[in-house]
């Protein structure tokens, strides 16, 4: 039975990491490669840095209420969005590297049923609505979805099984962000999942940038002729993507980053705060944003702080080159506090998660509001609530499957509403095939039969 790698195991030594080692003996020859794969991409002088490194000040210096632009664009703005994706300049990058362990699974978050009526996925949610845009504007949009090894194979197995999406050859692009080990906050040393397996974890939704970077796909993009990218993340439905408003406002702002936002109405809500920090934007987690600023109110009787981020940008691709290139020190790993299950090699025997009160394990990730700061002119974006944002984060209570559900059918009950369909006080739902906005219904609400009960407009 061959040895490890000797210079290999001199590495583990000097870094006090050969106990990942102890069975090596009781693994097969694939399982012993694979584990030597994962170590020898690992730096072990950066993971201790990053271990023992003092925290980063957690708010900016100075910092004040981000100015806002309206939800209301301009006929101007959407023309000049509506030719940047006629001119194939657009591209949608969708961030589903997670899986929706808090609702209760292990698959990738976007096979969660998230319509209303027909239980249809995340990703046939999002999926349609780009299928849709390019039908529209008769351009193949480019669609890059950020996988993780843990969601990579049977987000691939949605794409191919899904043949009433006939995408164009090439438009969809899928691709895997990075993973990081785990590691014990007290000794630093590595954390196994199984015998002879590391426990690795996605490096954050800020590693899709890098990640885009790494695997050529941004030089691709260049070559094609995009200069901008719609970032958004999978958990929310009710997302527009590639906003033709939002994107003409972007352009013609000469923004190098433009950020949505929702307006946050209870001081806890859990989204992240745009602000203005010496001129640059920068988004506070909702953990750190003083609990006095937080609850602080202007004149007007409004949060001042109020700036909710619902993780929908718009990136001009040199700002992106720019942010990835070199050490890619816009984009720094962060440390997280997490209670993991894991092996040890020690005693044999797996340890469970402990409570959430004394974690157990170091991750580290990479977050997308660290690129922000270093955009030199960018937009804050207000859309309104009930239009745009309704994710499934949570089993129940707030942002679950529930409320997610409840304002989609409000939104389509809305554009029924408005375009004179009687529903008879039946559910509604609408699929981005049948009509991606209110406009678009409204062309087709003539046509519609009477609604004599739930009704599934595709």
């Amino acid at each position: 039975m061959a040895p490890p790698p000797q210079a290999l195991l001199a590495r583990l030594h000097e870094a006090n990491q050969a106990h990942v080692l102890r069975d090596w003996d009781a693994r097969g020859t694939g399982a012993r490669a694979a584990l030597v794969a994962q170590l020898e991409a690992i730096d072990f002088t950066q993971l201790e840095a990053l271990r023992v490194a003092k925290p980063a000040d957690a708010l900016p210096p100075r910092f004040a209420p981000v100015q806002v632009t309206p939800a209301v664009f301009r006929a101007e703005e959407k023309a000049r969005g509506v030719d940047a994706m006629r001119s194939g300049k657009v591209a949608a990058l969708l961030v589903a590297g997670g899986q929706g362990t808090r609702l209760g699974s292990l698959q990738p978050k976007g096979l969660f049923p998230a319509a209303p009526l027909s239980g249809a996925p995340l990703y046939q949610l999002h999926a349609e609505k780009v299928f849709a845009l390019s039908s529209h504007y008769e351009r193949a949009i480019p669609f890059l979805v950020m996988t993780s090894p843990a969601t990579d194979t049977l987000t691939r197995t949605f794409f191919a099984e899904n043949p009433h999406l006939s995408f164009a050859p090439d438009q969809v692009r899928l691709f895997q962000q990075d993973t990081m080990p785990a590691i014990c906050p007290h000794s630093g040393r590595l954390l196994l999942e199984a015998p002879g397996k590391l426990f690795l974890s996605p490096n954050g939704h800020g590693g899709a940038l890098t990640a885009l970077a790494d695997s050529g796909l941004l030089a691709e993009l260049r070559a094609r002729g995009v200069e901008h990218v719609f970032y958004f993340q999978v958990d929310n439905p009710l997302v527009k993507v590639c906003d033709p408003g939002f994107i003409g406002r972007h352009i013609a702002h000469g923004s190098e980053v433009s950020s949505k936002v929702v307006f946050k109405h209870d001081p806890a809500e859990k989204v992240g705060v745009l602000v203005d920090a010496d001129g640059r934007c920068s988004i506070i987690e909702y953990t750190l944003l003083p609990k006095e600023l937080a609850h602080e109110r202007d004149d007007a009787g409004e949060l001042r702080y109020r700036a909710g981020s619902p993780a929908i940008h718009l990136f001009s691709l040199t700002f992106l080159e720019r942010v990835t290139s070199g050490s890619a020190a816009a984009l720094p790993y962060r440390p997280a506090l997490k209670c993991v299950t894991h092996y040890d090699p020690d005693t044999g025997a797996t340890v469970p998660a402990p409570p959430a009160s004394a974690p157990n394990a170091i991750k580290f990730e990479r977050f997308i509001f660290d690129s922000l700061p270093h955009a030199e002119r960018w937009l804050a974006v207000e859309t309104r609530r009930e239009e745009e944002f309704a994710p499934i984060k949570n089993a129940t209570g707030p942002d679950s499957p529930e409320t997610s559900s409840v304002a989609q059918l409000a939104l389509y009950a809305t554009w029924l509403a408005r375009a004179g369909v009687e529903t008879n006080g039946n559910l509604v739902e609408i699929s981005p095939l049948y009509a991606l906005d209110e406009e678009e219904l409204a062309a087709k609400a003539k046509r519609l039969p009477p609604l004599t009960g739930p009704t599934i407009l595709q």
